[in-house]
């Protein structure tokens, strides 16, 4: 059973910056990691994602202001955004999978909410222009 809970959520002015992390309990470490978001009124995107392998997933509306990484050491997931913008305003989410010990990495798609068993309660990122 893995546990996940985020934290540094906030308010940033557009253009500013905010770190998320998410603190794990139990074994993540052949799981995939990922951030997701949920705007009201829209459906939960994948925002970014990392492979056991340490490769990393992003969504082009995020591709080069955002960047994930963990720490396997302190299973620990992070996400430091940068460049914010208005429409970044949602809960954001970590996940992580079961563990994939057997099937192909490339089988599974990162982004895709329906990969990911565990979910944590979400921290809000609210940015104004």
């Amino acid at each position: 059973q893995v546990q996940l809970v985020e934290s540094g959520g906030g308010a940033a002015q557009a253009g500013g910056s905010l770190t998320l992390s998410c603190a794990a309990s139990g074994d993540t470490r052949n799981s995939f990691m990922g951030w997701f978001r949920q705007a009201p009124e829209k459906e939960r995107e994948g925002v970014a994602a990392i492979v056991p392998d340490d490769t990393t997933n992003y969504a082009d509306s995020v591709k080069g202001r955002f960047t994930i990484s963990r720490d396997k050491a302190k299973n620990t997931l992070t996400l430091q955004m940068n460049s914010l913008q208005p429409e970044d305003t949602a809960m954001y989410y970590c996940a992580a999978t079961a563990p994939f010990l057997h099937t192909p990495f490339s089988w599974v798609r990162p982004l895709s909410s329906g990969e990911y068993k565990y979910w944590g309660q979400g921290t809000q990122v609210t940015v104004s222009s």
